[in-house]
């Protein structure tokens, strides 16, 4: 303009048809989705561990809880890697960590609302994994990745 001020022009588009800033927090959400879903494999392994530490307390640690704590923990080392790949602009697999964070929050819900099916420890573990699942859905099936991975 003529009062030497610079006129704002459109925003700056990426590859991805995204403006800057829309990029920018999309970006954030897949950090936070990356955090998460390392939390959860986490948390995860952690239990097995434990599971293996209390093998011999056949009150606290039976079959049932073998088996599910290890499904959960290659689950959550599947849903981490369905992230670290989608935050590398993977549309398969930002569409797999929709699906599977999903799938495995329903158990979720299942596994602690059911009550006597697992002990109370492990519900309470399930329940912190369904936590962490919760955010992970919120971030994935927001507007935000969304529309990241549909301009993909």
């Amino acid at each position: 303009m003529g009062d030497g001020t610079a006129r704002a022009g459109p925003p700056e588009r990426t590859m991805t048809g995204m403006d800057t800033t829309e990029n920018d927090r999309a970006a954030g959400a897949l950090r936070a989705t990356k955090l998460l879903t390392a939390s959860y494999l986490a948390l995860s392994v952690l239990t097995v561990a434990a599971v293996a530490a209390l093998r011999d307390h056949h009150a606290i640690v039976d079959d049932a809880v073998w088996t599910r704590g290890v499904l959960v923990a290659v689950g959550s080392a599947l849903t981490f890697r369905f992230a670290v790949r989608a935050a590398r602009g993977v549309r398969a697999a930002y569409r797999r960590l929709r699906i599977t964070s999903a799938v495995m929050l329903a158990a979720v819900v299942v596994i602690v609302a059911l009550p006597g099916l697992f002990p109370v420890w492990f519900r309470v573990e399930q329940a912190a994994c369904g936590l962490l699942l919760l955010g992970i859905v919120a971030f994935v099936n927001g507007g935000r990745l969304r529309a990241r991975f549909a301009a993909a």
